[in-house]
């Protein structure tokens, strides 16, 4: 008892909070399914009345609850129980019952619940899609409809509801079915029908689904549905789909036209009649939709909206390629307009887009003066001096149809009265920038482009914050460089390349900017010998597409391939500037350098990397050219550190690419030690013994290379006298050991050697120092005996440096080594030629 007091408690509960919207419908669901699963419960073998009456009430209204909320599956075993419960509460008042009478009132006490139990069940059937259960509980209602009428209203729109929905579910065969049944419901007791207009709107339902069901099929059944959805009550709707699917069954002009009849003769909307002509004309009913509209046009004459009416008309004849016709209607509208019978602003505005389309298609056609045609209709509905957006797009537009005829003053008038009325467009000065390259004037269009540019960086073009389409700008520079091109004006077309650069987003068509660029400035330095300026430019545009390559990369189109591919493009072009502008070392850097970096991009296969060690090692020979002609210190420190940088990468890119194949015959390592050699002595690096190191100890070093060390060692600024003797010694060597020596190049090595060892003017020189200087002499002696080929000149040097350097003896009283260098000198002149006589 406890159990059941507190269920009842709680489904009251439910019902005074639900009704203060406390608790949503599916919350309420719940608890009236708990209430009502308790109150089950708490069934004895034998409930009082009272109690099953109560049971059957809390298991409809919680099956209803489920099926309101779209759990339909829930509420079947609370209507079953229900079901069960009258059978119950039937038999108990049979059984209390005293006579026929009171049976007959329990028997009709009992069908009203049966009734609404039926109903949920179909209900439930409708919603879980089993059309047959449904059909048996509908059925069932309908044949009880004879001792409840009351209920004929309630099950007719219930089938109406179950066509509405399988019609959403473009379940036709089943929508048709439930709609038939609501209609025949209807019919079945007119004191407590649905009434005309709602069984008009159920035929009007059936009438759609056979139409889209299978409208040839069920064409006589849609027909003969909308008629009687017409007869019931005549609805715009219903006049509407009648000519739909008449005009869909191809039938005759005249059908159609006795349909349009029914409703014409009835108020119906000027919205209405327009569709209704719209729906005529698009079928291709020309002769009925004409006319029908030369009849609305008389109905509404007074009516504000008759422009309406005129538009629909002006649209379908130009749609019928009937433009005489329609232009007869535009200038009846023109002559209205100023006779005091004005469009309204809406219709007017639409009588605008019509003219702009019509002229937008002769422009595409090239049909230009018949564009302006058109432009100049829309031009006649504004006032003079009127100021307004549209007004400038209008005269914008009718300007290029000008500059397609060549009537250059009347686009020049056209674009200033685009200016009066929005000069700060970026579209006015397009049109502005078109007469300028028309005219051939180039300041002007250079200017132009400079604005356009300007503009294109903002993100609104007037005082209105009117915001342009992000990609307009980009889209009209683009324009602008095409223009420019065409008239073959390269200046113009460079400048607005430059902006459309720096503009647009899309990765292809930058590259392509780029690229075009690049060739326009390149022919622009071939054609004109111009290398400051257009070098500037080209640096610039190299140097955004490095960054534009260095950047990450979102765009599908734009592919890993089609990167390399551009990467390549630029680095190519770039080794070709750098080649070209050989005579200007300090851009030839620069332009191998960005050649080396546009590289980084590609994939380091042999070639390359080849071409990034060529870069480095061209870059690096030329800052250490710069460092060695007369500049600051400051400035040769600068040059020398960069080399060295330069350096420093392409040692290691060498590393890599000896791997790769054999490199013998390359002279790249004898170059990046001589280039970092310099760099460094110059430097004053004290790094610079422990590189030597390395050096001494190769085998296969070249006589050439440790020759142009010594040299190096002793060029200003660096002075390095230890290691320019070490160099020429081991130059020396290596000249000792070849078959037939090269006296010559013997000769200078000597020479320098000696010049090192033995300063000039020096007295005081050290004993160990006079004798390897001796023996210097000694081994040059040994190679001028033995051949004809020194140089004379290097013998007479040597005799004079070995005489001299014993009178500088004599003169501090060292008489002994007086006598050998002097004896030694004598011993030169026995190998003198015609010179010899003069020094006997």
């Amino acid at each position: 008892t406890q159990v059941e007091e507190s269920a009842v408690n709680l489904w009251n509960w439910a019902v005074t909070k639900h009704t203060g919207s406390v608790v949503s419908d599916e919350q309420r669901a719940k608890l009236r399914f708990v209430a009502c699963r308790l109150v089950c419960l708490c069934e004895g073998s034998d409930p009082p009345e009272g109690t099953i009456r109560r049971q059957i009430l809390m298991c409809m209204k919680t099956g209803k609850g489920w099926i309101d909320i779209g759990k339909a599956d829930l509420a079947d075993g609370f209507l079953e129980i229900a079901m069960s419960s009258i059978e119950k509460l039937y038999a108990k008042l049979l059984k209390g019952s005293d006579g026929e009478a009171d049976i007959h009132v329990h028997k009709a006490d009992v069908e009203k619940n049966l009734f609404k139990v039926l109903s949920y069940q179909a209900e439930s059937a409708v919603a879980q899609g089993d059309f047959q259960k449904a059909v048996m509980c509908v059925q069932r209602c309908k044949d009880m409809l004879m001792k409840l009428p009351k209920e004929t209203c309630y099950l007719s729109i219930l089938c109406y509801n179950f066509g509405v929905e399988t019609y959403e579910w473009k379940r036709y065969e089943q929508s048709s079915f439930w709609l038939s049944q609501s209609y025949d419901i209807g019919k079945t007791d007119m004191k407590y029908s649905v009434g005309k207009e709602m069984q008009a709107k159920v035929l009007r339902l059936l009438a759609t689904a056979y139409f889209e069901w299978d409208c040839n099929l069920y064409l006589e059944k849609a027909l003969k549905a909308i008629s009687l959805a017409n007869q019931e009550n005549l609805h715009p709707a219903g006049c509407f789909l009648k000519i739909k699917i008449l005009l869909k069954s191809g039938a005759s002009d005249e059908d159609i036209n006795s349909a349009v009849a029914e409703f014409l003769h009835h108020e119906m909307s000027l919205d209405f009649c327009l569709n209704t002509a719209k729906l005529l004309l698009e079928h291709g009913r020309e002769s009925v939709g004409f006319d029908f509209l030369k009849s609305v046009a008389e109905r509404f004459e007074s009516s504000p909206d008759l422009g309406k009416i005129t538009l629909l008309h002006i649209e379908f004849l130009l749609q019928n390629k009937r433009e005489l016709l329609a232009k007869q209607k535009v200038e009846e509208i023109v002559i209205g307009h100023y006779t005091g019978k004005q469009l309204l602003p809406e219709a007017l505005n639409q009588l605008h887009i019509i003219l702009w389309d019509r002229a937008a298609k002769h422009y595409e056609a090239k049909s230009y003066s018949e564009a302006l045609h058109w432009y100049n209709y829309s031009v006649s509905f504004y006032t003079p001096g009127q100021i307004d957006q549209n007004l400038a797009k209008l005269q914008r537009n009718m300007a290029s149809c000008y500059l397609h005829l060549k009537q250059i003053d009347k686009a020049k008038e056209a674009v200033k009265e685009a200016k009066r009325c929005d000069p700060n467009s970026i579209f006015t000065k397009f049109s502005v920038y078109k007469i300028a390259v028309m005219e051939k004037d180039t300041d002007k269009a250079v200017e132009t482009v400079i604005e356009m540019g300007k503009l294109a960086e903002k993100s609104s073009q007037h005082e209105d914050k009117l915001r342009v389409d992000e990609n307009t700008g980009t889209n009209l520079l683009s324009l602008a460089a095409h223009i420019a091109l065409e008239n073959e004006q390269q200046v113009v077309a460079i400048k607005a390349l430059e902006y459309l650069s720096e503009h647009l987003q899309d990765c292809q068509q930058l590259f392509a900017a780029l690229k075009c660029l690049v060739r326009l400035m390149l022919s622009k330095v071939m054609a004109e010998n111009e290398e400051k300026s257009v070098t500037y430019g080209l640096n610039n545009t190299f140097s955004a597409a490095h960054k534009r390559l260095a950047g990450s990369f979102t765009e599908e189109k734009f592919t890993g391939d089609m990167r390399i591919l551009d990467a390549h493009w630029f680095r190519k072009v770039a080794w070709n500037l750098a080649v070209q502008f050989r005579d200007y070392p300090e851009k030839m850097r620069d332009f191998f350098l960005l050649s080396f970096k546009l590289s980084q991009f590609c994939p380091s296969d042999k070639g390359v990397l080849i071409a990034q060690k060529t870069c480095l090692l061209m870059a690096a020979a030329v800052d250490l050219e710069m460092g060695r002609q007369q500049v600051t210190p400051s400035k040769q420190t600068e040059l020398l550190t960069q080399a060295l940088q330069h350096l420093q990468v392409c040692k290691e890119i060498w590393k890599v690419l000896k791997l790769t194949g054999d490199f013998a015959k390359d002279p790249t390592e004898t170059l990046l030690l001589l280039y970092e050699f310099e760099a460094r002595s110059k430097l004053n690096d004290p790094t610079l013994h422990d590189l030597m190191e390395s050096v001494w100890e190769q085998p296969q070093i070249e006589v050439k290379t440790l020759e142009i060390i010594a040299s190096l060692a002793m060029e200003s600024p660096a002075r390095y006298p230890v290691l320019c003797k070490k160099a020429l010694k081991g130059a020396l060597n290596l000249h000792r050991k070849q078959t037939v020596i090269d006296a010559e190049k013997f000769s200078k090595c000597l020479h320098s050697l000696i010049n090192l060892s033995l300063p000039t003017g020096l007295t005081d020189l050290d004993a160990c120092v006079l004798q390897e200087v001796w023996d210097y002499f000694e081994d040059a002696l040994s190679v001028v005996s033995s051949t004809d080929a020194y140089p004379e000149v290097e013998i007479l040097w040597l005799m004079t440096r070995a005489w001299n350097t014993g009178i500088f003896q004599y003169t501090v009283g060292k008489y002994k080594e007086a006598e050998q260098w002097c004896g030694l000198g004598m011993r030169f002149l026995n190998h003198l030629g015609s010179l010899k006589k003069s020094y006997e």
